[in-house]
């Protein structure tokens, strides 16, 4: 039998669990209370690492479309089908956002997931709105639009449904080949100058990325859908990020080589930033994963921020500033010239043909 100070309080170290990116669930900055795990002795080796299901809760949104005046991104507006993202990307900047729900940015962002159910409802209303100013919008500019559920509930198709029938102009950022399924769409799109995609790619690694990014799609799928998109048409790019230091960034002109044989001909990058609870659950991830590196991914990340791990300045959060920083802007733009990309920021889509959605009747399409 045990004794007490066998029984003694000691956190549990934390375990990777398969198919997820976070290994804890740590309180969100808003929370009054924390709850710790400990191991009292009683705790059966079956039961030490949790394996918690994705559960997705319908959300009636209030607005769909979101503003913003950062010239750090190429666009005004965006539009998120979902909160929180199926991939569990450890990286994920948009994880602290989920503390404004009173959930916790690390297993919660991945497994409790909100589905706007009524975007595309939405969306026809905001643009019928007599002062609407057309602007392309963005979908995947925080959370990704084609994450696993969107197979489900297909939330992100009608609201391309809905910009197909304003001749609404748009971007698409995934790191999902599940963008394929809407070729129907994109590619009458694409043919009149309304639409340009880009995947995402951190590495070609595909056991770096079943830890990185557990549940998107693996690195050679997203050159294919790169290649398939093109193919049929759809101007796509790519984005190598983030890149982290010492882990990631040996990738980079082995990525633009792929992806400009995939067709590509945009190319664009960011620096992998920590802000708030992203710091702890990437230093988590890092001790888990790669221990013996830890500390020098972070020391860089320090080095590209001022000395802190995360900088929130315009002009500086997407880069970074530094030596590393530097020299990561050298290397891109030498491979970029090389390969003969654009820079994202060229994009220029067609923004006259826009029509004003016709008004939802309740008595259908009679007339």
């Amino acid at each position: 039998m045990k004794t007490d100070s066998e029984h003694s309080r000691h956190p549990r170290p934390p375990i990777r669990i398969r198919g997820r990116g976070a290994a804890s669930n740590p309180e969100g900055r808003f929370e009054t209370s924390a709850l710790e795990t400990f191991d009292d002795g009683w705790l059966r080796d079956e039961e030490a690492a949790p394996n918690p299901a994705t559960q997705v809760t319908d959300e009636r949104a209030r607005s769909i479309i979101s503003r913003n005046d950062s010239p750090d991104v190429p666009f005004e507006q965006s539009i998120n089908p979902y909160r929180g993202c199926e991939h569990g990307c450890i990286y994920c900047f948009a994880r602290p956002s989920h503390a404004y729900l009173n959930l916790s940015p690390g297993l919660d962002f991945e497994t409790k997931l909100f589905a706007k159910t009524n975007a595309a409802e939405l969306l026809r209303t905001e643009l019928a709105r007599p002062g609407y100013r057309v602007s392309p919008i963005n979908l995947g500019a925080n959370t990704d639009p084609y994450q696993p559920i969107e197979r489900r509930y297909r939330i992100t198709r009608r609201v391309i449904e809905v910009l197909a029938e304003c001749r609404h102009p748009f971007t698409i950022v995934s790191k999902n080949a599940l963008v394929e399924r809407d070729l129907d769409l994109l590619a009458p799109m694409a043919k009149a100058n309304l639409v340009r995609v880009f995947i995402s790619v951190t590495s070609l690694d595909n056991r770096l990325a079943a830890k990185l990014e557990p549940r998107a799609s693996a690195p050679h799928r997203r050159i294919e859908a790169i290649r398939a998109l093109n193919a049929a048409g759809v101007p796509c790019g790519v984005l190598v990020a983030p890149i982290i230091p010492m882990l990631t960034d040996r990738w980079m002109e082995r990525i633009l080589e792929r992806a400009h044989e995939a067709g590509a001909r945009m190319a664009g990058y960011t620096i992998l930033r920590l802000p708030w609870e992203l710091k702890q659950l990437v230093k988590e991830w890092l001790e888990l994963h790669f221990p013996e590196r830890a500390e020098h991914v972070l020391s860089l990340v320090r080095q590209m921020r001022g000395g802190r791990d995360n900088d929130p300045r315009f002009g500086s959060r997407m880069r970074g500033e530094g030596e590393f920083a530097d020299l990561i802007r050298q290397r891109f733009a030498i491979a970029a010239r090389r390969h003969g990309f654009g820079v994202t920021r060229s994009l220029t889509l067609d923004t006259a043909q826009f029509r004003t959605p016709r008004p939802a009747s309740p008595q259908g399409d009679l007339f």
